[in-house]
């Protein structure tokens, strides 16, 4: 799950916690303020957007299948115009920073009351968006030995491909709980940590 598909589920989430079936950008201005959030606090630029003034509640989490709900035409749109920049930036998927620049230009609903409140403006709001994972690049962006990505949680792809095994084989050491694993919260997605590799190693002694 990235960020956006994360911000729309929370999205969901505070529409059905609302009593309604349908999503709005205030729902989704909301699910993308916490996909960024660290213990309730969204911080962008010099502004920390507290979640609990705004009625989130931070620490639950979506789970199961997503809800059937209906997106009203502004969300619809709001989404165009997300996918829009990320064609723009040349990007390859809609991302929450994509959707949170698409607010920019927002005059009515909750960004409008974020920009009376904050005195934001269009500018300043992209300003703060393009600074998403500059600022915090030292926690958020994988640590690079050479070419190579170092990331603490890998795919089994990614974890069979280090050991050098085919990926059954390492589905294999899971079940077998010779290799421990973790399951994505409300997924079936599993991620394996990396310092756990080194459980299916054994030393190989030496011919006498």
């Amino acid at each position: 799950m990235n960020d956006a598909d994360s911000a729309t589920s929370f999205a969901i989430l505070a529409a059905k916690q609302s009593g309604t079936n349908e999503v709005t950008p205030d729902h989704i201005l909301l699910g993308c303020l916490r996909a960024i959030s660290r213990f309730g606090i969204a911080t962008l630029g010099s502004w920390n957007l507290d979640l609990e003034t705004l009625g989130v509640d931070w620490v639950s989490q979506p789970e199961g299948p997503r809800p059937k709900v209906a997106y009203s035409q502004r969300a619809v749109d709001l989404f165009d115009h997300a996918a829009q920049i990320a064609k723009s930036l040349g990007g390859t998927g809609l991302r929450v920073n994509h959707l949170l620049a698409a607010f920019a230009a927002e005059e009515d609903g909750l960004m409008g009351e974020l920009k009376k409140a904050h005195g934001i403006t269009s500018a300043s709001w992209r300003a703060a968006i393009a600074r998403i994972g500059v600022d915090e690049a030292d926690e958020t962006k994988p640590e690079r030995v050479g070419s190579e990505e170092k990331r603490e949680y890998l795919t089994p792809e990614e974890a069979a491909e280090a050991l050098g095994v085919h990926v059954q084989t390492l589905r294999g050491y899971i079940r077998s709980e010779r290799l421990p694993a973790f399951r994505l919260a409300g997924e079936r997605a599993i991620r394996i940590l990396r310092t756990d590799l080194e459980k299916v190693l054994e030393p190989l002694g030496g011919d006498k």
